[in-house]
């Protein structure tokens, strides 16, 4: 193989509500709204660490992955440092379900300690805990 992948640069969270969903990950991630212009048009990301979201409402014209694009259709895996505790209790705080957890799992550097609650699209969002 000529390359290989470094990281991930960015990924399209495809939403029903533009607003909503920023609102929501600014609110119980922690994530920045970041609006800015591609070419003509205005966008909205939500940035974390080195990453971020490109936000975008699914449906939208000109748009070529549209076919693809359904609300509510990602798995997604975020891991932060604080103690698994204080995100149930961010959680809990914020008025967010929780699905499953804590619970151990394996994570792409080893075991790992989790929590799993949705989005306002039922995306399944998982925050994880290196020991």
């Amino acid at each position: 193989m000529s390359f290989a992948v470094d990281r991930i640069d960015h990924v399209v969270l495809n939403c029903s509500n533009v607003e909503a969903t920023v609102t929501w990950y600014e609110r119980v991630l922690g994530m920045e709204r970041d609006d800015f212009a591609y070419g003509e048009d205005r966008h909205i990301a939500l940035r974390f660490g080195e990453q971020k979201f490109n936000v975008r409402p699914a449906g939208s014209p000109n748009w070529w992955s549209v076919e693809n694009d359904t609300p509510g259709s990602l798995d997604l895996c975020f891991v932060t440092r604080a103690p698994i505790a204080e995100v149930v209790a961010h959680l809990e705080k914020c008025a967010v379900e929780i699905a499953n957890g804590p619970v151990e799992q394996i994570g792409a550097l080893g075991p790992m300690t989790s929590v799993y609650f949705y989005d306002p699209d039922r995306n399944l969002i998982e925050v994880a805990v290196y020991p």
